[in-house]
């Protein structure tokens, strides 16, 4: 038991010399870091302005579907109110089922192009994340940058607070991102 202990021992006292002489070789390098806004990056770019094109597309297409469901809905409430004198109480109990049921069909329908449409633009942020992080990677090799930090914007979380512009990338970034992804 005391060999484990005596080895411990030995490997702390050697990491405890070796670690100032690592961050002194470290401090000796160039350390450039930079920032990139994705954000900006897929609405600037040509794939990522088609990719949210398509996504608006998408959504304008199921819009309208909901809005003629929304007008049937509205006409079959107005024929229903204009009818209501002439039925009895049994007939109007029925139409007024058969409008609750319709109207629940429409809000279902509705909730799942709301679920449907987080999931596309979740999928389409994931995809073209992996995308941003390749060129962003490319960029930064290129220029020896070491860190490159995600900017956020003022639709996403502000992360960086402050940067000279002379460590955005961004503009990079879309350029080499056009270029891999035309």
């Amino acid at each position: 038991m005391r060999i484990p202990a005596l080895q411990t021992s030995l490997l702390t006292v050697l990491l405890f010399l070796l670690v100032p002489l690592l961050a002194t070789s470290v401090q000796a390098a160039e350390f450039k870091m930079g920032v990139v806004d994705p954000q900006s990056v897929l609405e600037k770019s040509k794939a990522g302005k088609r990719a949210l094109d398509g996504l608006k597309e998408y959504v304008s297409t199921r819009q309208k579907l909901l809005a003629k469901d929304e007008e049937d809905l509205r006409n079959y409430e107005k024929q229903l109110k204009e009818q209501a004198p002439k039925w009895n109480d049994a007939e109007k109990k029925e139409k007024e089922g058969q409008f609750r049921t319709k109207v629940q069909d429409f809000q279902k329908r509705a909730q799942e192009f709301n679920m449907e449409l987080q999931k596309k633009q979740k999928e389409l942020v994931d995809e073209y994340m992996k995308k941003i992080s390749v060129a962003t990677q490319t960029v930064a090799e290129k220029g020896g940058v070491a860190l490159v930090v995600d900017k956020g914007s003022e639709q996403t979380v502000k992360i960086v607070i402050y940067n000279k512009d002379t460590i955005d990338l961004t503009e990079q970034v879309i350029k080499e991102f056009d270029r891999v992804n035309k």
